[in-house]
């Protein structure tokens, strides 16, 4: 038990440390971010964020515009008002359109090119800030809908930041920041590149009402596995973890996600022997998923594998150093035990 733990305490503190672009750098972003505000039926304020896709569109959330009275951008405190707009209500993605714009355009790169544990940080004005807030961290899931991938990332965003910028480590759009999942650990989502271009073609509309409900804000049964599974997986609720991973590696057979999180329900189950296959899965279909090796690496140390830490070792720190390091003083704690 009490090497169980030591490995918990040493993984947190080993994730919550990640690479970050210096303010000058920072602040050359800040140019391509706004504020976004509307006004609300009830007579209430509401904010959230945007991004400056091109001279004339900025890139945010339906949700912060849906049913509201009127909106409008804020930059260095000047505001802008939209003269139309484009929406993807159930996707979630809006796009402002105004007469021009005076700001920098970012650069876009594809969702489906990112890699797990790459390097990201997103910039949106969280609580209605009116400078841009940073949050660091890396790319933890990719999951396919609707001809791209929806972003799972440890950056952490809390309200205000919906449709904010998700960027790679070279300063390119790489998502909409949008969604967290319930619970107290949230997950983060951000939503696809792809679907910004794509919305590019859609008809101008004048209109902020819909009807629509956003695929992340549906019932739980209808939402997709890869947001079913979060509740079930902090609540330690194996048994409903189990089961709907199943699901999911039966629609999903390649998902590197589905057979980890099935893996981590074997696991939580005491099903060692099925935790093990189904968590090696996960790391042969995604070599860089750095979870699934890590929950390999609990398991070969609480059964002193020592052949499995080495080969483990190796692979783990080519993706992260420090990561690399902890499984090197596993190895070290065994072999002086």
């Amino acid at each position: 038990m009490k090497k169980y733990y030591l490995f918990l305490i040493i993984t947190f503190y080993a994730q919550s440390s990640f690479a970050q672009p210096d303010i000058v750098e920072l602040l050359a972003l800040n140019d391509s971010l706004v504020q976004v505000s509307v006004d609300l039926p009830n007579g209430i304020t509401g904010n959230g964020s945007g991004v400056v896709v091109s001279n004339e569109y900025v890139a945010t959330n339906c949700h912060i515009l849906a049913n509201a009275k009127g909106a409008s951008i804020t930059k260095y405190r000047d505001g802008y008002k939209p003269i139309a707009m484009k929406a993807d209500w159930k996707h979630d993605l809006c796009l402002l359109k105004f007469d021009g714009l005076p700001f920098k355009p970012v650069i876009m790169r594809d969702s489906k090119t990112l890699q797990y544990e790459e390097e990201i940080f997103s910039l949106g004005y969280p609580f209605g800030n009116n400078v841009p807030q940073p949050s660091f961290g890396n790319i933890k899931g990719s999951y396919p809908l609707d001809g791209s991938v929806i972003i799972r990332t440890n950056a952490a965003f809390a309200m205000g930041s919906s449709g904010g910028a998700l960027f790679d480590q070279q300063f390119n759009l790489i998502g909409i920041t949008s969604f967290k999942s319930p619970g107290s650990q949230g997950y983060f989502y951000s939503l696809p590149v792809e679907w910004i271009k794509r919305l590019f073609d859609a008809p101008d509309i004048l209109s902020l009402n819909t009807n629509d409900t956003p695929f992340w804000a549906l019932p739980l049964e209808k939402r997709p596995y890869f947001m079913q599974i979060v509740i079930p997986y902090q609540n330690h609720q194996w048994s409903s973890l189990k089961k709907i991973a199943q699901a999911w590696t039966l629609q999903e057979p390649k998902s590197a996600d589905a057979w980890y999180f099935l893996g981590l329900a074997e696991e939580g189950g005491n099903e060692i022997a099925l935790a093990k296959e189904n968590l090696g899965k996960a790391q042969k279909l995604n070599e860089r998923h750095l979870d699934a090796m890590i929950a390999l690496s609990k398991i070969a140390y609480l059964q002193s594998d020592l052949s499995s830490l080495e080969k483990l070792k190796e692979k783990i720190g080519l993706i992260s150093q420090v990561q690399g390091e902890i499984i090197a003083q596993k190895i070290s704690d065994l072999k002086n035990h």
